[in-house]
This record gives C-alpha cells, sequence and structure tokens, in this order.
C-alpha cells in the first residue's frame, strides 16, 4: 500500500481455494481499493501530526505564557524587598522608627505575596503529576477560615470580612493545609477584585453529606462567559484595570477541592460581583 510519502502498509489476499488465482480485472480492482485505502490512511496520518503540531504549539504558548507571568509575579516582591532590605542596610541608621518600621512591613507583605506564589506553583505541579497525597482530618470551617484570614492579615488589614457561620455547621472531612491554601486564594481573589469600603461575605450551609461554603466579592462581577472559564488554568478575566496575576489561584483551587471529591463553582452576587461556592464532604462530628 504505497503513496508518494512511501508505504503506510501491506495487504495480503488468500483465495479460499488454493489452485485458484485472480484474474487481470480482479488484480486491477484490488489494485486500486489498496491504493485508496492507502491514501485514505496518509490523510489520516497526517491529519494526526497536524494535531499533535498544533497540541505542541498551544503547549508551547503556554508554558511562554506562564514563564512570562511567573517571571514578572517573582520580580515584583523581589524588588520590594531588595529595595527595603538596601535601604535598611545603607541608611538604616539615619532611618526613623516608622520608617524602619514601614519597610520591614513591605518586604514581609512581599515574601508573603512570594510564598504564596511558590506554593501556588508546587501544589499546580502536584497536581498535575498527580503527586498530591490528602491528610483526611475533621476541620472546623471556622478553624479553616481563621487559618487564612492569619495568612492574609497584611492584606486584609482594614477589609471588613464578614463570616456567617452557622453554630450547628458539621465539621469538614479534609486536608487542613490544602483547605486553607483554597481559602487564601478566594480570599486574595476577593480582596484584589472588589472595592476597600464593600465587605466580603463568608457564608456556610449544610447539604445533603456535604457542607457548603461561599465567598461573595462586591466587585466589578465576571461575565457569564468568563465564569465557566476562570477555573481554567491560566485563564484571567481581562476588564479595565485588571490586577497582575498568574491565572493559577482558581484552578489550584479547583484541582484541590475536586481531589476531595467536593465541587466548586461561581455566579454572579445580587447586586454586584462574584460569589465562589464549594461544597466539601462533611464530617463525623459537628461543632459544639
Amino acid at each position: 500500500m504505497l503513496t508518494p510519502r512511501g508505504a503506510v502498509g501491506v495487504l495480503g489476499i488468500r483465495p479460499a481455494n488454493d489452485e485458484r488465482t485472480l484474474t487481470t480485472d480482479q488484480r486491477r480492482t484490488l489494485a486500486s481499493f489498496a491504493n485508496q485505502a492507502a491514501l485514505a490512511i496518509e490523510r489520516a496520518q497526517l491529519l494526526e501530526k497536524a494535531r499533535e503540531t498544533e497540541l505542541l504549539q498551544v503547549t508551547e504558548r503556554l508554558q511562554r505564557s506562564l514563564l512570562d507571568s511567573v517571571s514578572h509575579e517573582l520580580r515584583t516582591p523581589l524588588v520590594t524587598i531588595t529595595g527595603a532590605l538596601s535601604a535598611l542596610e545603607e541608611d538604616g541608621a539615619r532611618l526613623d522608627a516608622e520608617t524602619q518600621r514601614s519597610l520591614v512591613s513591605a518586604a514581609r507583605e512581599e515574601a508573603d505575596r512570594l510564598n504564596r506564589l511558590v506554593a501556588n506553583l508546587l501544589s499546580m505541579s502536584r497536581l498535575e503529576a498527580d503527586a498530591l497525597r490528602l491528610l483526611l482530618t475533621d476541620a472546623d470551617v471556622e478553624d479553616l477560615l481563621g487559618a487564612a484570614l492569619d495568612a492574609l492579615a497584611w492584606r486584609a488589614d482594614g477589609r471588613e470580612i464578614l463570616a456567617r457561620i452557622p453554630a450547628d455547621l458539621p465539621m469538614v472531612r479534609v486536608d487542613f493545609v490544602l483547605l486553607v491554601q483554597v481559602f487564601v486564594n478566594l480570599l486574595d481573589n476577593a480582596i484584589k477584585y472588589s472595592p476597600p469600603d464593600r465587605p466580603i461575605i463568608v457564608t456556610a450551609s449544610c447539604g445533603d453529606d456535604t457542607v457548603e461554603v461561599a465567598i461573595a466579592d462586591q466587585g466589578p462581577g465576571v461575565a457569564q462567559t468568563d465564569l465557566d472559564r476562570i477555573f481554567d488554568k491560566f485563564y484571567r478575566v481581562q476588564h479595565p484595570g485588571a490586577v497582575s496575576g498568574t491565572g493559577l489561584g482558581l484552578s489550584i483551587c479547583r484541582g484541590i477541592v475536586e481531589a476531595h471529591g467536593g465541587r466548586i463553582w461561581a455566579a454572579p452576587t445580587p447586586g454586584g460581583g462574584t460569589t465562589v461556592t464549594l461544597a466539601l464532604p462533611a464530617g463525623e462530628r459537628a461543632r459544639g
């Protein structure tokens, strides 16, 4: 079975009667079938190669996008940290106490930001390598939220974050450290994308064998066409005044939540903004 690009296969015919041979017309018909089959196989091979090439190009674009984004996100806090430390080293003796505290605070905030970025990158690598191992325990939603707010203390300073958690809410069966990372990412997004004078509201409720936690902001909101994609890796909503980022935070949230057997989704906040809800498996014990 030959094509201009070479042989793509071999076609063999064995008559039912070993003494019978093909006629000239039968040989021509068989050769025609073989040629048509060879061309069909060649087209299928070319199509597959075209798909592989396209996939490779998309992968390379995503890798370049990630590298550019991560390089920028890493460079920004490093520049701030280096500048603050250099100022303290070179001019520390001449700076007043308030200026020194301000420089130390700026360096600490950017170091926390850098730590979150590295944690997100490591989590994404573990998710893609299917190497995420869950250390499940019964956890209180208020404890998870409190740990996340502690990690975001400098970001949440001055922001009104209202938590409405029922007293009889069951615990959730989760990996505490990973779920804190989810809450940190979601709260950080809500802080970044909403006005400082508008509260962020966290509510929780009990479903069938699940606990649902919703984080609602009152920012510009997300278009319906974007709501279905904001959990995709590298996807970032484009709108005026958009803040920088890698587009990994929500993707990591989805990966971690789904690894727990839960769900996560986004919807418009009534009156404006975006609400992200996650449904987590309920634990065996309820809060006192």
